[in-house]
């Protein structure tokens, strides 16, 4: 939305504040139902051009679906972004995290949905490519 020029700059770092402090405190309270330690760090090992380039496929496809959505029917957001995440992870060698503050938060739990924190990274690399790419793709398909 940033990008498209829909959301201030301040208005985006709030936004990004509040899903990254949103996805830690989902990764605590998960831990909490699952009688795990509250604190963990993964040590699930997410690397490589293979992961790399699935993430940014993961990111590609959920960002392409969001614009997409957002211009044909904006009440289908909701609805096709947790459709596609169900796919992406099962189509994906990456599982599709697809989102940076999913990223992190997955860093903290030690669980087969973990990423090692040393995988972070190149993960938010991959997925800012494919979001770029999708933004792109996105103007070209629904120009006004």
């Amino acid at each position: 939305m940033a990008l498209r020029g829909e959301l201030a700059a301040r208005s985006t770092a709030i936004y990004i504040g509040a899903q990254v402090i949103g996805a830690v405190l989902g990764v605590w309270a998960a831990h909490l139902m699952f009688e795990l330690p509250l604190w963990q760090v993964a040590a699930t090992a997410r690397t490589g051009p293979g992961q790399w380039l699935a993430e940014g496929i993961a990111t590609f496809g959920l960002i392409l679906t969001i614009i997409g959505c957002s211009v044909c029917n904006r009440s289908a957001v909701a609805y096709a972004v947790g459709l596609y995440i169900t796919a992406a992870y099962w189509f994906t060698a990456s599982t599709s995290f697809a989102n940076p503050a999913v990223t992190i938060a997955r860093s903290l739990s030690d669980t087969f949905a973990g990423i090692a924190p040393a995988g972070v990274i190149a993960f938010i690399a991959a997925q800012f490519i494919g979001m770029f790419v999708a933004v792109a793709l996105g103007r070209w398909l629904w120009r006004e």
